[in-house]
Protein backbone atom coordinates (compact mmCIF):
# COMPACT_ATOMS: atom_id res chain seq x y z
CA UNK A 1 0.00 0.00 0.00
CA UNK A 2 1.91 3.37 -0.97
CA UNK A 3 -0.02 5.01 1.38
CA UNK A 4 1.22 3.46 4.55
CA UNK A 5 4.42 3.01 3.19
CA UNK A 6 4.71 6.70 2.73
CA UNK A 7 3.28 6.66 6.26
CA UNK A 8 6.10 4.68 7.77
CA UNK A 9 8.28 6.24 5.78
CA UNK A 10 7.64 9.39 7.59
CA UNK A 11 7.13 7.73 11.12
CA UNK A 12 10.65 6.50 10.55
CA UNK A 13 12.39 9.70 9.19
CA UNK A 14 10.58 11.26 12.11
CA UNK A 15 12.08 8.66 14.83
CA UNK A 16 15.52 9.43 13.11
CA UNK A 17 15.54 13.16 14.05
CA UNK A 18 14.14 12.55 17.50
CA UNK A 19 17.29 9.96 18.15
CA UNK A 20 19.79 12.85 16.73
CA UNK A 21 17.68 15.31 19.22
CA UNK A 22 18.22 12.96 22.22
CA UNK A 23 22.04 12.09 21.14
CA UNK A 24 22.68 16.26 21.14
CA UNK A 25 20.91 17.51 23.58
CA UNK A 26 22.50 18.80 26.70
CA UNK A 27 21.14 17.54 30.11
CA UNK A 28 21.31 19.39 33.43
CA UNK A 29 24.23 16.70 34.56
CA UNK A 30 26.05 17.07 31.43
CA UNK A 31 26.60 20.78 32.77
CA UNK A 32 27.42 19.29 36.44
CA UNK A 33 30.36 17.29 34.80
CA UNK A 34 31.27 19.93 32.34
CA UNK A 35 35.43 20.16 32.84
CA UNK A 36 36.15 23.82 34.10
CA UNK A 37 32.90 22.81 36.60
CA UNK A 38 34.90 19.36 37.58
CA UNK A 39 38.16 21.54 38.04
CA UNK A 40 35.52 24.13 39.75
CA UNK A 41 34.45 20.82 42.67
CA UNK A 42 38.41 20.42 43.22
CA UNK A 43 38.64 23.63 43.83
CA UNK A 44 35.96 23.70 46.71
CA UNK A 45 37.54 20.56 48.08
CA UNK A 46 41.22 22.34 48.10
CA UNK A 47 39.73 25.14 49.77
CA UNK A 48 37.69 23.48 52.35
CA UNK A 49 41.04 21.03 52.78
CA UNK A 50 43.09 23.82 53.95
CA UNK A 51 40.98 25.77 56.41
CA UNK A 52 40.79 22.27 58.14
CA UNK A 53 44.75 22.77 58.64
CA UNK A 54 44.58 26.26 59.09
CA UNK A 55 42.43 26.45 61.90
CA UNK A 56 42.98 22.22 63.84
CA UNK A 57 46.98 21.32 62.27
CA UNK A 58 48.22 24.78 62.66
CA UNK A 59 51.60 23.02 62.24
CA UNK A 60 50.62 21.92 58.73
CA UNK A 61 50.63 25.35 57.21
CA UNK A 62 52.57 24.75 54.91
CA UNK A 63 50.36 21.74 53.00
CA UNK A 64 47.37 24.44 53.85
CA UNK A 65 48.96 27.28 51.93
CA UNK A 66 49.69 25.04 49.24
CA UNK A 67 46.34 23.67 48.88
CA UNK A 68 44.82 27.29 48.89
CA UNK A 69 47.15 28.34 46.22
CA UNK A 70 46.19 25.52 44.17
CA UNK A 71 42.90 26.08 44.56
CA UNK A 72 43.23 30.14 43.51
CA UNK A 73 45.77 28.60 40.70
CA UNK A 74 42.33 26.80 40.09
CA UNK A 75 40.76 29.99 39.20
CA UNK A 76 42.70 30.34 35.27
CA UNK A 77 42.09 26.82 34.38
CA UNK A 78 38.59 26.29 34.67
CA UNK A 79 37.77 29.55 32.59
CA UNK A 80 40.84 28.70 29.44
CA UNK A 81 38.77 25.21 30.11
CA UNK A 82 35.47 26.53 29.54
CA UNK A 83 36.55 28.67 26.20
CA UNK A 84 38.83 25.47 24.98
CA UNK A 85 35.97 23.24 25.42
CA UNK A 86 33.01 25.59 24.53
CA UNK A 87 31.69 24.59 27.72
CA UNK A 88 30.79 27.96 29.24
CA UNK A 89 27.87 27.67 31.42
CA UNK A 90 25.44 30.01 34.25
CA UNK A 91 26.06 27.24 36.43
CA UNK A 92 30.08 27.26 35.91
CA UNK A 93 30.03 31.38 36.62
CA UNK A 94 27.92 30.40 39.94
CA UNK A 95 30.45 28.17 40.97
CA UNK A 96 33.51 30.20 40.13
CA UNK A 97 31.89 33.27 42.00
CA UNK A 98 30.31 31.40 45.22
CA UNK A 99 34.25 29.72 45.34
CA UNK A 100 35.88 32.81 45.74
CA UNK A 101 33.97 34.66 47.65
CA UNK A 102 33.92 31.80 50.43
CA UNK A 103 37.59 31.37 49.83
CA UNK A 104 38.42 35.10 50.46
CA UNK A 105 35.83 35.23 53.57
CA UNK A 106 37.87 31.74 54.81
CA UNK A 107 41.32 33.31 54.93
CA UNK A 108 40.22 36.52 56.72
CA UNK A 109 38.50 34.64 59.20
CA UNK A 110 41.42 32.39 59.71
CA UNK A 111 43.77 36.18 59.58
CA UNK A 112 41.48 36.98 61.56
CA UNK A 113 41.79 34.63 64.24
CA UNK A 114 45.82 34.73 63.98
CA UNK A 115 45.99 38.47 64.30
CA UNK A 116 43.44 39.72 67.15
CA UNK A 117 44.16 43.28 66.95
CA UNK A 118 43.06 43.52 62.98
CA UNK A 119 40.27 40.91 63.46
CA UNK A 120 37.60 43.86 62.95
CA UNK A 121 39.48 45.40 59.82
CA UNK A 122 39.51 41.52 58.53
CA UNK A 123 35.83 41.42 59.35
CA UNK A 124 34.63 44.88 57.47
CA UNK A 125 36.77 43.69 54.27
CA UNK A 126 34.81 40.66 54.35
CA UNK A 127 31.15 42.22 54.69
CA UNK A 128 32.61 44.87 51.65
CA UNK A 129 33.85 41.64 49.58
CA UNK A 130 30.78 39.68 49.71
CA UNK A 131 28.08 42.46 49.80
CA UNK A 132 30.05 44.41 46.31
CA UNK A 133 30.24 41.37 44.76
CA UNK A 134 26.87 40.05 45.40
CA UNK A 135 24.83 43.09 44.37
CA UNK A 136 26.91 43.45 41.42
CA UNK A 137 25.72 40.27 40.15
CA UNK A 138 22.04 41.02 40.92
CA UNK A 139 22.42 44.10 39.06
CA UNK A 140 23.57 42.52 36.04
CA UNK A 141 21.07 40.21 35.47
CA UNK A 142 19.16 39.89 32.31
CA UNK A 143 22.05 42.03 31.31
CA UNK A 144 24.57 39.55 30.62
CA UNK A 145 27.86 38.41 32.58
CA UNK A 146 28.55 40.50 35.60
CA UNK A 147 31.77 41.30 34.04
CA UNK A 148 31.02 42.31 30.45
CA UNK A 149 31.14 45.72 29.08
CA UNK A 150 27.21 45.64 28.76
CA UNK A 151 26.52 44.88 31.79
CA UNK A 152 29.06 47.81 33.42
CA UNK A 153 28.00 50.12 30.95
CA UNK A 154 27.05 53.85 32.87
CA UNK A 155 28.67 52.84 35.55
CA UNK A 156 31.41 54.17 38.06
CA UNK A 157 34.64 54.61 35.96
CA UNK A 158 36.73 52.89 37.58
CA UNK A 159 34.53 50.04 38.12
CA UNK A 160 34.67 50.03 34.18
CA UNK A 161 38.25 50.02 34.28
CA UNK A 162 38.19 47.11 36.47
CA UNK A 163 36.27 44.72 33.73
CA UNK A 164 37.74 45.95 30.91
CA UNK A 165 41.24 46.11 31.11
CA UNK A 166 42.38 42.59 32.25
CA UNK A 167 46.44 43.87 33.65
CA UNK A 168 44.44 46.12 36.39
CA UNK A 169 41.81 43.54 36.98
CA UNK A 170 44.49 40.49 37.29
CA UNK A 171 46.93 42.52 39.41
CA UNK A 172 44.20 43.62 41.81
CA UNK A 173 42.94 40.36 42.45
CA UNK A 174 46.07 38.33 42.38
CA UNK A 175 47.63 41.64 44.59
CA UNK A 176 44.77 40.71 47.09
CA UNK A 177 44.75 37.18 47.18
CA UNK A 178 48.76 37.60 47.66
CA UNK A 179 48.29 40.28 50.53
CA UNK A 180 46.16 37.77 52.46
CA UNK A 181 48.28 34.45 51.87
CA UNK A 182 51.67 36.51 52.53
CA UNK A 183 50.13 38.00 55.44
CA UNK A 184 49.41 34.19 56.96
CA UNK A 185 52.37 32.83 55.75
CA UNK A 186 54.39 35.94 57.68
CA UNK A 187 52.81 35.03 60.88
CA UNK A 188 54.87 31.79 60.76
CA UNK A 189 57.89 32.81 59.55
CA UNK A 190 60.62 33.62 61.39
CA UNK A 191 62.13 37.71 61.21
CA UNK A 192 65.31 36.04 60.69
CA UNK A 193 64.75 33.79 58.47
CA UNK A 194 65.50 34.42 54.49
CA UNK A 195 61.93 33.44 53.31
CA UNK A 196 60.48 36.00 55.66
CA UNK A 197 62.03 39.22 53.61
CA UNK A 198 61.00 37.62 50.46
CA UNK A 199 57.57 36.84 51.44
CA UNK A 200 57.77 39.91 53.33
CA UNK A 201 58.69 41.43 49.44
CA UNK A 202 55.91 39.34 48.06
CA UNK A 203 53.36 41.77 50.68
CA UNK A 204 54.57 45.11 50.24
CA UNK A 205 54.50 44.66 46.57
CA UNK A 206 51.10 43.16 46.55
CA UNK A 207 49.35 45.64 49.12
CA UNK A 208 48.67 48.28 47.04
CA UNK A 209 47.00 46.26 44.27
CA UNK A 210 44.84 44.76 47.96
CA UNK A 211 44.21 48.17 49.30
CA UNK A 212 42.63 49.52 45.58
CA UNK A 213 40.87 46.12 45.22
CA UNK A 214 39.09 47.31 48.61
CA UNK A 215 38.01 51.16 47.07
CA UNK A 216 36.90 49.37 43.68
CA UNK A 217 34.44 47.10 46.10
CA UNK A 218 32.97 50.28 47.47
CA UNK A 219 32.33 51.87 44.26
CA UNK A 220 31.31 48.96 42.79
CA UNK A 221 28.33 48.22 45.25
CA UNK A 222 27.50 51.64 44.98
CA UNK A 223 27.26 51.27 41.38
CA UNK A 224 25.39 48.36 41.49
CA UNK A 225 22.93 49.58 44.46
CA UNK A 226 21.98 52.71 42.09
CA UNK A 227 21.62 50.64 38.83
CA UNK A 228 18.96 48.47 41.06
CA UNK A 229 17.27 51.64 42.27
CA UNK A 230 17.16 53.12 38.86
CA UNK A 231 15.54 50.19 37.44
CA UNK A 232 12.96 50.33 40.73
CA UNK A 233 11.92 54.22 39.64
CA UNK A 234 11.67 53.01 35.70
CA UNK A 235 8.76 50.60 37.07
CA UNK A 236 7.29 52.55 39.97
CA UNK A 237 6.84 55.64 36.85
CA UNK A 238 5.15 52.55 34.70
CA UNK A 239 2.70 51.67 37.02
CA UNK A 240 1.84 55.13 38.00
CA UNK A 241 1.11 56.00 34.52
CA UNK A 242 -0.88 53.01 34.14
CA UNK A 243 -3.26 53.71 36.65
CA UNK A 244 -3.67 58.02 35.58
Amino acid sequence: DPVSRKTNCKIIILSTKQCLRLETMTTAFDVFVFIPNLIGYCRIIFTLASFVLMINFESEWRIAICLYLASFAGDLFDGLAARKFNQCSTFGGLLDMVTDRCSTLGILYVLGILQERMRLIYLFVIVLDISSHWCQMYSSLGKGHHKSLESNEGRNLLVQWYYKYYVFFGYLCVGAECTYVSSYILHYLSTDSEWYQVVFGIFLFCLPGCLMKQIINIFQLSSACYVVAIEDAVTHTEQKSKRM
